[in-house]
């Protein structure tokens, strides 16, 4: 698959994008024939006109004309301040890789597009595939723990009390607090900006502005919400969310304590349109599962109460 590189107005470069991109943003007037497209295999930056037949834009129209100054970019590239793609390039250069730009190394913010923030039911199903990873990797590590400390299943069960059990205890909280931090602090900040749960119902964390937060903001971020539920004795769980479905850009506390906000993966890049409201798939499916889970826990406790009140009869 071909991957191209263009230009923008503002002699930013965009990309990679593939074919359909380049004839969609011509067609829509973001490019025009003076506009500067670069692939593999090209020796340099070159007009869009010179490869309309590559790219078949023949058969499409430019909603509308503009584009850039081809005379001053192709000087740019002449003295070196526009290199090619992977060859480098100071940060001077209005080609510099798009990390460089924003300065944290999550890709260029684009804020003049629609933004879609995420809503509550979207954060939730997220938050289900989250706890659940968060809790197969502390028990991972809490089985071995205690293998190695010898333990029971009474000690275990906290129903006999011993050095052991309080060791077991002691790690279960430790690693119950600790293993979700370091997952969310790490996930967040990275360059996906998104837990594997996010991930899978197509949404991200990041700044008001667009901007990828760090991992001591995704870790702040973590703690601010864990310590609101525990200070309100799990009400704050309920509050979060109330707040992300009725607040003006579906922030909880700890988004505002935080300076972050929940969007779709799409928003604040040079692509808004694909971003969709709504649920979506993946988020019907996750959050069907978990009602057919509650449901089958609900009934099967009714039986087995049935069946003991049968039993005491």
């Amino acid at each position: 698959m071909i991957q191209w590189y263009y230009a923008d107005e503002q002699r930013q470069r965009h990309g990679p994008v593939e074919d359909r991109d380049i004839r969609a943003l011509y067609q829509r007037g973001e490019l025009n024939g003076q506009s500067l497209v670069w692939r593999e295999g090209l020796s340099e930056w070159a007009p869009l006109e010179s490869l309309a037949e590559e790219l078949e834009l023949q058969r499409t129209a430019p909603a509308a004309s503009g584009g850039i100054d081809l005379r001053a970019d192709l000087a740019a590239i002449a003295n070196g301040t526009a290199p090619l793609p992977g060859t480098g390039g100071g940060t001077h250069s209005p080609y510099a890789a798009s990390s460089t730009a924003m300065g944290s190394g999550h890709g260029v913010v684009h804020g003049d597009g629609p933004i879609v923030h995420a809503g509550l039911w979207r954060r939730f199903a997220a938050s289900i595939i989250d706890s659940l990873i968060t809790s197969v990797a502390s028990y991972i590590v809490l089985i071995p723990l205690a293998l190695i400390l010898g333990m029971g299943m009474g000690e275990i069960m906290g129903t006999e009390s011993s050095g052991a059990s309080v060791l077991f205890m002691l790690a279960q909280y430790a690693l119950g607090i600790g293993i979700p931090a370091a997952y969310f602090g790490w996930m967040h900040s990275s360059t996906s900006m998104a837990s594997l749960g996010k991930m899978a119902v197509g949404i991200k964390v990041c700044r008001t502005n667009g901007e990828g937060i760090s991992f001591a903001r995704a870790i702040g971020r973590y703690f601010a919400y864990t310590l609101f539920v525990l200070f309100t004795c799990g009400l704050g769980a309920l509050i979060s969310g109330l707040m992300v479905a009725f607040s003006q850009n579906k922030q909880a506390l700890h988004d505002m304590i935080c300076d972050t906000i929940v969007v779709d993966r799409w928003a604040f890049t040079d692509q808004p349109e694909l971003q969709r409201e709504g649920l979506g798939t993946a988020t019907i499916v996750i959050l069907s599962l978990f009602a057919l889970l509650i449901v089958g826990g609900i009934v099967l406790a009714v039986v087995a109460g049935a069946a003991l009140a049968s039993m005491g009869g």
